[in-house]
């Protein structure tokens, strides 16, 4: 029986398939004709007070393999549906789509979610926080669509093997979420307030199976590689040209994936390669420390959830894009998933190569993550994260902590706390760190606290924490306001303000911002900010990063700034957001700062988006004016479902340096795939090419 919730009156019955599926988007098969029928959603958006205005239709069944789901799309008004592309794993909130939602665990927080956009682009990802979903999670499945002038439906097969489940056990959760972008509502089966997303799986509707569900058998994937790659350099770090013969180097590689149980996985990896992932999208910094840049490595991102999401935005004890860093992986394993109803565990285990030319050790980095959950939703995890030398047994930095998470079942508190120890040699004493938050949550009312408690020694290499010795505390408070009628949806304004404190409690930097938010009923925002800040520099300092001279340490500066956001209605052909602030800076200096991005789409087959930042920061000497254009064109062309072809320019004033990228994908199997990938890096003033290379790889994905 899962766990009481606030829809489990809600209810649908599943019934085994009584012929063979066909997975062609038309409703031919008897079994359709007998499923039963999930209909009379529930308006989430623009109000929740009322059935939904477009209607949906939903069926499902299943056989030994699979599990089948029909959803008829019916359209209110006439028109090109609105999507992005053909590519998997669009935005949610660009696409006309509908969606499926599925807590097979019974734990109303993990699970799996899969859905469609209007012309059958697929959507998948792994399920966390009880209502978050990670859509770099990719799996096999197949599904269909078809589509006319008055409704799309959406026919798909997912293997339960291609999931995870709680054996013994007829209910899950679900919960199926249409938005309809054309008369701007979002809907849903199992109903909810608006102020909580579709995906939370607190407010899912049972799934009641006719018969239990068969322990899924032990099962495996072989994922192997091949590649060639071309890579020559023109110059050095510091800018000096060079000539080096060109490199051709050629690869291969193995990942596996091995079902221990129905919830538990087993995840191998030989020699990985990622070179196909997508490149990163470059930022003018400003700030004093280090940037945030997430994973998008696929072997690190399921069940991610375990490691990645302890801590807060700047106290993560585990960050994993630090393996691997300036060197090579040699192979690694991750067990996770489900142990029992109760407990989750997470092991990874990485070995790194030593890479000479910046004396890097051959190093090991283990993880070991154990999860409790606590009464209904609430849940507490042990772990452990090690980084050893390989040859040198004096170089390690270990970090033993907890964290406990606080969901009561009635959404209105959540929050969590964490404490942590590291261990480094020649690093002893004051070395742990304490953070939580606690928030409160109503449909007009956001409360909710923050701090961070980070001793001077202590030391997470494998994590992401860039600064230490400090208190922070962090309150913030929104109230919002829902007019009856009219444009607007809701308007209210938002104060947050964010104190650090060295560990005597001496005030060191603060931020108060002061917002007024309105959302129109056509989804497009509109903010002004009010924000004063104050700094008392605690280690020299350039306001420009690009190596001038610096401020000194325990220089006190402050100022104010005033700005304007605005994002557009998705729904347009020509989408545009900006964001400007203007105000002062370091040494009674002024920063002006403009970032603009326009999108434009040829549907469903061409995106086009242009990115652009503009910083203007005006300064005494010996600094004086300082401008930094960043510029980021980007072009998504989507032959097909499955060929695909992006080319992403980035040109950075602040670090002189050019990219260009491009990237052809022909998916020729579910989840096999091969790629083409060409990079260029040039200097900038004068403009000199510093490195260039061509990848050819070619995946190829084999079930048992």
């Amino acid at each position: 029986m899962l766990a009481q919730k606030k829809n489990a009156h809600i209810q649908y019955h599943i019934h085994q398939a009584i012929d063979s599926m066909i997975i062609d988007g038309k409703m031919t098969e008897a079994s359709w004709q007998k499923a039963e029928l999930a209909s009379k959603f529930g308006m989430v958006l623009p109000m929740d007070t009322s059935i939904a205005n477009v209607p949906t239709e939903v069926r499902l069944t299943y056989d030994k393999k699979n599990l089948y789901i029909i959803a008829v799309c019916y359209k209110a008004i006439k028109g090109k549906d609105i999507v992005e592309s053909l590519r998997r794993d669009w935005n949610f909130g660009k696409n006309d789509n509908f969606l499926l939602f599925m807590d097979t665990y019974g734990d109303l927080t993990n699970g799996f979610a899969f859905g469609t956009n209007a012309v059958g682009a697929q959507w998948d990802g792994t399920m966390f926080d009880g209502g978050s979903v990670d859509l770099n999670w990719d799996n096999k499945w197949t599904s269909a669509i078809y589509n006319d002038s008055s409704k799309y439906v959406w026919e798909a097969a997912i293997p339960f093997t291609s999931i995870r489940y709680k054996n013994g056990i007829k209910e899950w959760g679900i919960n199926f979420s249409r938005n309809d972008l054309k008369t701007t509502e979002k809907s849903s089966w199992a109903t909810m307030p608006r102020n909580f997303p579709t995906a939370s799986l607190s407010y899912t509707g049972n799934l009641i199976w006719d018969q239990e569900l068969p322990s899924s058998q032990n099962n495996f994937s072989l994922i192997p590689y091949v590649k060639s790659s071309f890579n020559k350099d023109f110059a050095n770090a510091d800018g000096s040209k060079i000539t080096t013969p060109s490199s051709l180097k050629n690869e291969v590689g193995m990942d596996a994936k091995i079902s221990l149980s129905s919830s538990l996985n087993l995840d191998l990896t030989v020699n990985p390669d990622f070179s196909q992932v997508e490149v990163d999208r470059q930022v003018t910094n400003l700030s004093r420390f280090e940037l945030f840049f997430p994973e998008r490595r696929q072997f690190f991102l399921e069940n991610a959830d375990l490691f990645s999401n302890l801590g807060f935005a700047n106290v993560r004890p585990f960050f994993s894009r630090r393996i691997g860093l300036n060197t090579h992986i040699d192979f690694g394993a991750r067990m996770s998933g489900r142990i029992d109803k109760n407990w989750r565990i997470g092991i990874m285990d990485m070995k790194t190569a030593e890479n000479i030319s910046d004396n890097t050790l051959a190093q090991n980095f283990a993880v070991l993550a154990l999860q409790r959950k606590l009464f209904k939703k609430s849940s507490i995890e042990l772990f452990y994260i090690d980084k050893t030398g390989i040859n040198d047994n004096a170089s390690y930095n270990r970090n033993l902590g907890f964290e406990y998470l606080i969901a009561p079942s009635n959404n209105l508190w959540s929050g969590k706390t964490i404490f942590i120890k590291s261990f480094t040699p020649q690093k002893i004493g004051n070395d742990f760190l304490n953070a939580g938050n606690l928030q409160y949550s109503t449909r007009k009312w956001i409360i909710a606290w923050q701090h961070e408690i980070v001793g001077n020694n202590f030391n997470a290499e494998v994590g992401y924490v860039p600064r230490n010795n400090y208190v922070k505390i962090a309150p913030s408070i929104t109230r919002l306001f829902f007019p009856k009628s009219g444009n607007i949806l809701s308007h209210g304004p938002q104060f947050t303000g964010t104190y650090y404190y060295n560990t005597n409690l001496e005030s060191t930097d603060n931020t108060k911002q002061f917002t007024y938010l309105i959302t129109y009923r056509d989804k497009s925002t509109i903010a002004g900010i009010v924000q004063n800040d104050y700094v008392e520099l605690l280690a020299p300092f350039d306001p420009t990063r690009i190596g001038k001279t610096q401020l000194a340490a325990q220089t006190i500066h402050s100022w104010s700034t005033a700005g304007i956001d605005y994002i557009s209605a998705p729904q347009h052909q020509t989408t545009f957001a900006v964001s400007a602030r203007v105000g002062g800076y370091y040494a009674n200096g002024n920063l002006l700062s403009i970032t603009g991005n326009i999108g434009y789409r040829i549907q469903p087959y061409i995106n086009l988006d242009f990115a652009a930042t503009y910083n203007k920061i005006s300064l005494p000497a010996p600094w004086g004016n300082n401008n930094f254009l960043l510029l980021g064109p980007k072009m998504d062309i989507t032959f097909t479902k499955n060929l695909f072809f992006t080319a992403f320019y980035q040109y950075n004033e602040q670090t002189k340096n050019i990219n260009f990228n491009t990237r052809f994908q022909w998916r020729y199997k579910p989840v096999s795939d091969l790629f083409i990938v060409y990079t260029d890096n040039y200097y900038i003033g004068p403009v000199f090419i510093k490195n260039r290379a061509v990848v050819l790889k070619f995946t190829y994905w084999w079930n048992k």
